[in-house]
């Protein structure tokens, strides 16, 4: 009897290791934010720029009419240049941005003026 009453409390105890004595937790529901400056962003007058595929897009936000457009360059994983003319300037310019947050973009232009943009998620 003794022989058997071990071996069903090692059975027993070789069970219970294998249950989680908490609860396992659900992954978080919300998505991760996108990795670089890959995205949509938006200025503080609502002005949308898009970033896809080393292209680079501002549009209004009422009317979505092309304001600008160009290409970026990732010189590391968070700073990018862009090359972009102005379609209403009619001029050309280069934009240095860095990744300050994943959900903050800050720019520089050549001319030194600075603007900042939020992801949009």
């Amino acid at each position: 009897m003794n022989f058997k009453m071990g071996l069903v409390f090692m059975a027993a105890a070789s069970l219970t290791a294998c249950v989680s004595s908490q609860p396992q937790r659900m992954a978080s529901l919300q998505p991760a934010l996108p990795q670089g400056v890959e995205g949509t962003w938006v200025d503080p007058n609502g002005i949308v720029s898009t970033f896809q595929s080393g292209t680079f897009n501002t549009r209004a936000s009422d009317s979505n009419a092309l304001l600008a457009s160009g290409t970026y360059t990732k010189l590391s994983p968070t700073l990018v240049e862009i090359n972009m003319t102005s379609l209403v300037r009619k001029t050309q310019s280069r934009v240095n941005c860095s990744l300050a947050t994943p959900s903050q973009l800050n720019c520089t232009q050549d001319t030194g003026a600075q603007f900042s943009l939020a992801r949009r998620t």
